[in-house]
C-alpha cells in the first residue's frame, strides 16, 4: 500500500497543476480517488481492516461522502466475503433537499461505529459526523483513515470524547521517500470548541427544500420568539427552551410558512407570514393584537421606528402590475399609513435609519429604494444588476448605507442621496445582511467567504473561507465576529485579523445570524431546519 501511495496517489505541481481550497497554487496533494475505485485496492483495505479491528466486532462502518463511500463499500464487501458482515451507512455533506430528505443513507444499528475516510487533516469533516451521530444518541468508537497529517495530540476534540484516531500511515512515514513530515500547530492553529449546548429545541416538520435565511429569533427579557416551516410561531422560555405558547398561521401551498424574523416592541411581537398576513401578537399570551391582511405573501422581516410609532415590512403580491411593495403600519393598531408599490417581489427586509429618517429596502427588480419614513415618498433609487434580498447596515460616522446584491457586489452608498461611494466584487450572489462594527463592515457571500471591508480605505481587509455557502448574516458578540455557514458550523473570528478563534459544529445548515440572550451570556442559534441551540461559551 505504501508503494502504491508513493507511485500513484502522491501528486506534485510538476506533474499536474494543484489549486488549494483558498484558490492558491499548492505544491502537492494526496489523491486517493485515483486508486479507490479499483477492486484489488479495496480488497486489500478490507483485509487490513479485518486484521486491525477483528477484536472490535460486531461493528458498523460510517463515512462522509465522497472518498469514504468506496472505502466503506469495499471494506464491507470484503468482510462479507470473509463471512464477517458489517452494517454500513454514509452521512451526506448536507441534507438532501428533495426525495426522502435524508441526512444519513443506510440504517444505523447499535453496534460500535468506526468512521472511515482516506485522509484526516484538520478533522473538521469528522467533527460534523460525530455531532450528527451524537444528535441521534450514537457514539463513535474509532476514526480510521489511510493517511493522517498530524500528530495524534492535535485531535483533542476526538480524544476528549474517548474516540480513537487511527491511520495506516502518517506523513512522517513518507519522510525518506517524499520528504514530508507531520504538520504542526504552526501550519494550522488548532481551533477551540468552547461551546456547551444548554438546551435544544426543534419545531416539527421542517421544510428542507428551502435553503435560505429563515426566521431568526428575537428576545425580550424572558422569552425568545421565532417562526417555523410548520406554520407555528413559537414563544420559548429563554431559561430552558420550554414552550410558553405557540400561534398557528395560515398555510402556504408550497410549504413556505414563516421566513420572517420577528421584532419585539413594548410587549408586542411583529412578523409576517406566507399566508399573506402581518401579525402583531401579545408577547404574554400569543393572542393577536391586530392582523394586516392586504398582501398575498410576506417573507420580509419588519423594522420598527419607535419614535414614529411605525413598523415597516416588505410585501408580495400575485398581480401582474403589482408584485411587491413596502408598507408602513401603526404599531398599536395596524392602520396603514403609506404603501409604496414595486414592480417585483420584496423579499428584502427594510432598515430604518434614525439619523436621516429614511427607510431603505431592496426588491427583486434589482433596485434599492430609500423612502421617507413618515410619508413613503421616494428620496432616491439605486439600481443594481441583481436581486436585492437581504437588509442593510448604516455607518453613521460617514453617513453610509451598506448592502449586497445577487449581482455579487457589496455596495456602499451615501445614505441621504444614494450616491455610489464604492462597490466591491465577490465571486457569487449575496443573501447576507452586512454588519457594521467599529470602522469595518462584514458581509458573507455564497462563495463561502466572509469579507471584512475597512470603511476608511474602502478596501477588503481580509477574507475568511468556510466550507459551505454563506446565507447567514454576521453578528458581533463579546468583541468577536460570528458567521454561520452551510457547512453547519458557527465560526468565531477576530474582528481585526479574521483569525478563527473558536467553532461550534451543528448538524444542519446555518442560514441566519444567532441572537444574543437577554442577559448577554448565551447565543440562541437557529438552523434552517427550525432548530434552536442555546449555547454557552467558556469564558474568553
Amino acid at each position: 500500500m505504501k508503494q502504491l501511495i508513493e507511485a500513484e496517489v502522491f501528486v506534485t505541481k510538476e506533474r499536474q497543476r494543484i489549486v488549494s481550497a483558498q484558490g492558491t497554487e499548492s505544491n502537492w496533494l494526496f489523491d486517493f480517488r485515483r486508486i479507490l475505485m479499483r477492486g484489488e485496492v479495496l480488497e486489500l483495505l478490507g483485509d487490513v481492516f479485518w486484521e486491525r479491528y477483528n477484536s472490535k466486532f460486531p461493528l458498523q462502518l460510517g463515512c462522509l461522502e465522497v472518498a469514504g463511500i468506496p472505502m466503506v463499500t469495499g471494506i464491507a464487501c470484503r468482510l462479507h466475503a470473509l463471512e464477517h458482515p458489517v452494517n454500513a451507512f454514509f452521512i451526506r455533506k448536507s441534507r438532501k433537499k428533495h426525495g426522502l430528505l435524508n441526512m444519513i443513507e443506510g440504517e444505523i444499528d447499535d453496534t460500535k461505529i468506526i468512521l472511515v475516510d482516506d485522509i484526516i487533516n484538520s478533522g473538521k469533516s469528522f467533527m460534523r459526523q460525530v455531532e450528527v451521530l451524537e444528535s441521534l444518541g450514537k457514539k463513535v468508537d474509532t476514526i480510521f483513515t489511510i493517511l493522517q497529517f498530524r500528530d495524534e495530540s492535535f485531535y483533542s476534540y476526538f480524544l476528549e470524547k474517548g474516540i480513537a484516531v487511527e491511520s495506516l500511515f502518517t506523513l512522517d512515514d513518507f519522510s525518506d521517500s517524499l520528504g514530508l513530515h507531520n504538520l504542526g500547530i504552526r501550519e494550522e492553529k488548532r481551533v477551540s470548541t468552547p461551546f456547551t449546548v444548554e438546551w435544544y429545541f426543534k419545531s416539527e416538520n421542517p421544510n428542507y427544500f428551502y435553503v435560505v435565511p429563515k426566521s431568526a429569533p428575537a428576545v425580550d427579557d424572558t422569552k425568545l420568539y421565532f417562526g417555523s416551516d410548520s406554520g407555528n410561531f413559537w414563544a420559548l422560555n429563554q431559561r430552558d427552551g420550554s414552550v410558553t405558547w405557540k400561534f398557528k398561521v395560515g398555510l402556504h401551498a408550497k410549504g413556505k410558512n414563516i421566513f420572517s424574523s420577528p421584532v419585539v416592541h413594548k410587549g408586542v411581537v411583529y412578523f409576517g407570514a406566507y399566508d399573506g398576513n402581518f401579525y402583531a401578537l401579545d408577547t404574554a399570551t400569543g393572542k393577536p393584537k391586530w392582523i394586516f391582511m392586504e398582501a398575498d405573501w410576506i417573507g420580509s422581516s419588519p423594522a420598527i421606528a419607535p419614535k414614529l410609532g411605525l413598523v415597516f415590512v416588505g410585501l408580495e403580491f400575485g398581480f401582474w402590475k403589482k408584485k411587491g411593495g413596502i408598507v408602513a403600519l401603526r404599531v398599536d393598531t395596524g392602520e396603514k399609513v403609506w404603501e409604496y408599490t414595486t414592480p417585483d417581489y420584496v423579499h428584502s427586509s427594510p432598515a430604518y435609519d434614525t439619523k436621516s429618517a429614511l427607510v431603505v429596502c431592496g426588491s427583486n427588480n434589482n433596485a434599492t429604494y430609500a423612502l421617507h419614513a413618515k410619508t413613503g415618498k421616494v428620496v432616491w433609487k439605486f439600481q443594481t444588476e441583481g436581486e436585492v434580498k437581504a437588509s442593510f447596515a448604516f455607518y453613521d460616522k460617514k453617513k453610509y448605507v451598506v448592502f449586497a446584491s445577487h449581482d455579487s457586489y457589496i455596495y456602499i452608498l451615501k445614505v441621504k442621496t444614494g450616491e455610489l461611494v464604492k462597490k466591491i466584487k465577490t465571486e457569487f450572489a449575496i443573501y447576507s445582511t452586512p454588519l457594521v462594527y467599529g470602522d469595518r463592515v462584514y458581509v458573507g457571500a455564497l462563495d463561502k467567504k466572509l469579507y471584512c471591508i475597512d470603511l476608511n480605505t474602502l478596501e477588503i481587509s481580509w477574507e475568511f473561507l468556510t466550507s459551505g455557502r454563506i446565507f447567514a448574516s454576521p453578528f458581533e458578540w463579546r468583541g468577536h465576529i460570528y458567521i454561520g455557514s452551510n457547512d453547519a458550523r458557527l465560526y468565531e473570528l477576530d474582528p481585526v485579523s479574521g483569525n478563527n478563534t473558536a467553532v461550534f459544529q451543528a448538524t444542519e445548515r446555518i442560514t441566519n445570524a444567532a441572537t444574543v440572550s437577554s442577559d448577554g451570556k448565551r447565543l440562541l442559534l437557529p438552523t434552517f431546519a427550525n432548530e434552536i441551540f442555546c449555547l454557552k461559551r467558556d469564558e474568553l
